[in-house]
């Protein structure tokens, strides 16, 4: 409100003021003279002073007493943004900012997001900030989102001076990077938590706050202390407070947008605190961090293009702790896969919630057009509006480094234009191997999971793919015994699996999460054991469908790109095609190319022409060398049929 405001506070305490004037900013003042940490978001109306201001994301003030106080507000119509500087002495107005700015004895650094060392808590010196050599063990649960996020975490961790621990029994910091997206997910986690308690001598602490800083203190004075152990991702966003007030097996809480908040939580639990950082964000990318990956001279590598979710399906926990769509800047994308190129990686797979709903604006003429969806699509929020949008980043990846495979993953079906499947049918190193997720094969079922599609738009969009791209495979999500499901729908679901026969499938039984439409809107009816029993007739129904598309393999020629040694027998070698099917082949020397009768020994990350020659499984094939290749020269070979591959 427009009057003097006047929080309740900790020196941790963070403040949103909501709807602010002038008014507010002299007690504003005085807190940040205090140390408390304050956010403030101006906006002004272009015809008037300055007036209303509104934060776009949720927060959470913990006040002294341990409640919780929760605040939303949408920014008013009409509005042009700005930021405001505040010290102890005055005030402000600055309309060049354009996000919010903490406040306390000296500004936030818009670009980065950090706190300078001026910001810093009175408990915490800019000198804690550094690591000094103390070592980090991280563990990533779930997607290939957390893979990433892990390997931005450790960037940022190594920057502030921390080393990398090989065990948790060794480290001074123990970090999980956790996933939410089902009860079992969280489980595991919760399990290992425990273990981890248990391991590093954490488990017979007490966690009072008194013990803590005597923790803290002990921490300071001993080599051997116990290490702090922090939970990272979309479980800390999910439980956020839940994880430091119930078993306390934690230090630190840091959800997938606060990663550069990190070496400051370190610290501050360090000094005895809780440590919490659950914010979302409504542009962060971490497009400036270079990742520091698990294994330098790697083969395949993840680069992350997008993060958030804007589709809200009913089911899904995602859009609640990843935030909203945002893009990456295509500069940054280009200029991390041209350094991975430069290390010798021969694949990278381009990762978002919603990969292929990346948009940015580079000026162009259709910046401001709101893209088509497929026929039979709709979509709950409009696209988001952009001049260079997914079809046009895979072309332009694709043709600047010809000899590195690309993947994506994980898609959205209404977010397939035909756009997309040409550049994928005009480049080689664009892989056939298509993620469209279905979750059910009926509609009924889908319009409670909020899909925003249809079983027959589907399956038009599959026919559409096998019609421009006949060699692709194509994978896919179900989910069985979800709200209101019948025996009828789950009939038609294992029908769909049926005629499509995909040739890979992530398959699971429906686990209800909180926050979620279905959550607060539907009831989670089916019974457990149903949920089961369907479960394993889709998961037989499609193994059927796989093992029959590897069994019609024997004979055909693909290019392989050697992952490393069979985990079975260190004779053979390992690799996928470029429809991402697994094979396996004896280890021995291989001619140099297909029209040389010359012979090496082949090495991850080679390319070598194999022919199957047996269907082992349902996820596997086996194969005999032909040639060391590359995908320009298979390529070619393929467009005339391989008339020296099929001699050898």
């Amino acid at each position: 409100r427009p009057r003097p405001f006047t929080p309740r506070t900790l020196p941790a305490c963070e403040v949103v003021l909501l709807r602010c004037s002038a008014m507010t900013l002299a007690p504003a003042a005085a807190n940040a003279s205090r140390g408390l940490r304050m956010r403030f978001f101006a906006s002004q109306r272009s015809s008037s002073a300055p007036r209303a201001a509104a934060m776009v994301t949720p927060f959470r003030r913990y006040c002294s007493d341990g409640s919780q106080q929760r605040a939303k507000a949408a920014r008013a119509p009409g509005t042009t943004t700005g930021g405001a500087d505040v010290t102890a002495g005055q005030t402000r107005i600055s309309a060049a900012a354009r996000r919010g700015v903490d406040f306390s004895a000296a500004k936030l650094d818009l670009g980065s997001g950090r706190m300078p060392p001026a910001q810093l808590p009175p408990y915490i010196s800019a000198s804690h900030l550094r690591g000094n050599g103390r070592s980090v063990y991280i563990e990533t649960y779930g997607c290939q989102m957390n893979v990433s996020d892990t390997e931005v975490v450790r960037a940022l961790l190594q920057e502030s001076g921390y080393g990398r621990a090989e065990s948790a029994e060794d480290a001074d910091v123990v970090l999980i990077n956790t996933c939410a997206i089902r009860d079992r997910a969280e489980d595991r986690v919760w399990n290992r938590l425990r273990e981890v308690n248990a391991l590093t001598g954490r488990k017979a602490k007490a966690r009072t706050h008194g013990q803590r800083r005597a923790i803290a203190r002990s921490r300071a004075a001993r080599a051997d202390a116990v290490p702090l152990v922090g939970l990272l991702g979309c479980m800390a966003e999910r439980l956020k407070g839940k994880l430091l007030e119930d078993e306390r097996l934690v230090d630190i809480v840091c959800g997938p947008d606060a990663y550069r908040e990190l070496p400051r939580l370190l610290a501050q639990a360090d000094s005895g605190q809780a440590a919490l950082d659950v914010r979302l964000s409504l542009d962060e990318t971490y497009a400036d961090v270079a990742p520091v990956r698990e294994l330098d001279g790697g083969v395949s590598a993840f680069v992350s293009i997008m993060r958030g979710c804007n589709n809200m399906c009913s089911y899904c926990i995602v859009p609640f702790t990843r935030g909203r769509e945002r893009s990456r800047p295509f500069a940054s994308i280009a200029q991390e896969v041209a350094r991975l190129a430069e290390d010798g990686y021969k694949e990278v797979t381009l990762l978002g919630q919603n990969v292929n709903s990346y948009a940015v604006d580079l000026g162009g003429a259709g910046a401001l057009e709101t893209p088509a969806l497929r026929q039979g699509f709709r979509s709950k929020v409009s696209p988001v509006k952009g001049d260079f949008r997914f079809a046009d980043l895979m072309r332009e990846l694709a043709a600047a480094h010809p000899e590195v495979r690309f993947r994506f993953t994980s898609p959205h079906p209404k977010d397939f234009p035909d756009e997309l499947l040409s550049v994928i049918a005009e480049y080689p190193n664009a892989c056939q191997s298509l993620h469209i997720p279905a979750q059910s094969g009926s509609s009924a079922v889908l319009e409670a999971m909020r899909r925003d599609y249809t079983r027959e738009a589907y399956l038009e969009l599959i026919e559409q793919v096998r019609e421009q791209l006949p060699a692709a495979s194509i994978s896919s999500d179900f989910i069985s015994g979800f709200c209101g499901e019948t025996e009828d729908h789950h009939q038609q679901t294992l029908s769909l699996i049926q005629r499509v026969r995909f040739e890979k499938a992530f398959m699971f039984a429906y686990s209800l999460r909180e926050k979620t439409h279905a959550h607060r809107n539907l009831q989670d009816d089916v019974p457990e054991d149903v949920k089961q029993r369907r479960l394993r007739e889709v998961i037989d129904v499609f193994n059927r469908g796989a093992r029959q598309a590897n069994d019609e393999e024997p004979g055909n020629v693909h290019l392989l790109l050697i992952d490393g040694l069979s985990k079975k027998s260190e004779g053979e070698w390992v690799g996928r095609t470029d429809c991402n099917k697994r094979v396996v082949f004896e280890r021995k020397p291989t001619r140099i190319s297909a029209g040389s009768a010359s012979e090496s020994e082949l090495a991850v990350g080679d390319y070598v022409a194999i022919r199957v020659t047996e269907s082992l499984s349902a996820n596997t094939l086996r194969a005999v060398p032909l040639a060391k290749s590359s995908i320009a020269e298979f390529a070619d070979s393929q467009q005339s049929g391989h008339p020296i591959l099929s001699r050898l």
